[in-house]
């Protein structure tokens, strides 16, 4: 698939005849460019605040959900564009489409390919859209992908934290319970009954982001995930311990940045929703 405004794929120009080509002594060489992911969560579902869905497949976007993912694709095309007020191309079912497919493996990932209608331009600027496979990371990333005319990848990785036994609890049972308090403030010591440690998860999330990283150097691409995932990436990124991860707030359809490079993680912005309203968590 042809990515817009990469440079790598290019010929290289041959030297001309009799010049030097060798660095001038005490001259550093250029550090390649980082690669920059876009981490969005997905939007609002009719559990988010009230349960733990975890991994439960068939949870889907909300109303208010699915009109958060048209908000965001329309923010990051504006950004792919070098503008913030790019439009969305108008639905024909294709990002619907985009997100139900179940797609098939290919590198490590599932790709589900996006329609275009009217030969909507390529961000030129973000090379590839990448979401956890559950149906409201999907139904958040097809108006992404569709927006910027990539194909949607389907990627484990990205997967939202498997709370295991305690899938589909309402969050007021849960903070009952005595192992509330230790998830809240040593999360890195809990395993959830049945699924996945706080351990485990950021250990994945690092792993898929860094496989990503190399899969498109220099680039910029978008990630969907989910809250937990994210916050641990962030923490990772800040040299932040887990145990501190639940004090990034990650709302729903935010952006959060980080640029990868050879000296490390740089976070360029966190939960940024576009909106200036009240500063609370949610």
């Amino acid at each position: 698939m042809p990515r817009a405004d990469r440079t790598s794929d290019e010929p290289a120009t041959a030297p001309e005849a009799g010049r030097r080509t060798e660095r001038r002594p005490g001259t550093r060489r250029r550090a390649p460019a980082a690669t920059v992911v876009l981490l969005v969560r997905h939007g609002t579902t009719t559990t988010t605040g009230h349960e733990l869905p975890g991994r439960a497949p068939g949870l889907h976007l909300s109303d208010a959900g699915r009109e958060q993912a048209e908000r965001v694709a329309a923010r990051i095309d504006g950004m792919a564009r070098g503008h913030g007020g790019a439009a969305v191309p108008a639905g024909d079912g294709a990002a619907a489409e985009a997100a139900s497919g179940d797609g098939q493996r290919a590198d490590g990932a599932r790709r589900v390919r996006s329609r275009v209608r009217g030969g909507a331009a390529k961000g030129p600027g973000i090379t590839a859209v990448y979401a956890s496979p559950l149906e409201r990371t999907r139904e958040t990333a097809a108006p992404i992908a569709l927006a910027l005319g990539h194909e949607l990848r389907l990627d484990d990785g990205l997967l939202e934290l498997d709370v295991g036994e305690w899938t589909g609890l309402e969050l007021k049972a849960a903070r009952k319970r005595k192992e509330w308090s230790t998830i809240q403030r040593y999360p890195s010591g809990f395993t959830f009954p049945g699924g996945e440690s706080f351990v485990a998860m950021q250990a994945r999330i690092i792993t898929t982001l860094d496989r990503l990283r190399a899969a498109h150097p220099g680039e910029t691409i978008v990630a969907v995930s989910h809250a937990d995932p994210i916050r641990a990436a962030v923490a990772y990124a800040m040299g932040t311990h887990l145990d501190l991860f639940q004090r990034v707030v990650v709302s729903p359809c935010s952006l959060t940045a980080i640029a990868y490079g050879d000296e490390g993680p740089t976070v360029l912005t966190v939960n940024d929703t576009g909106a200036t309203g009240a500063l609370v968590p949610s």
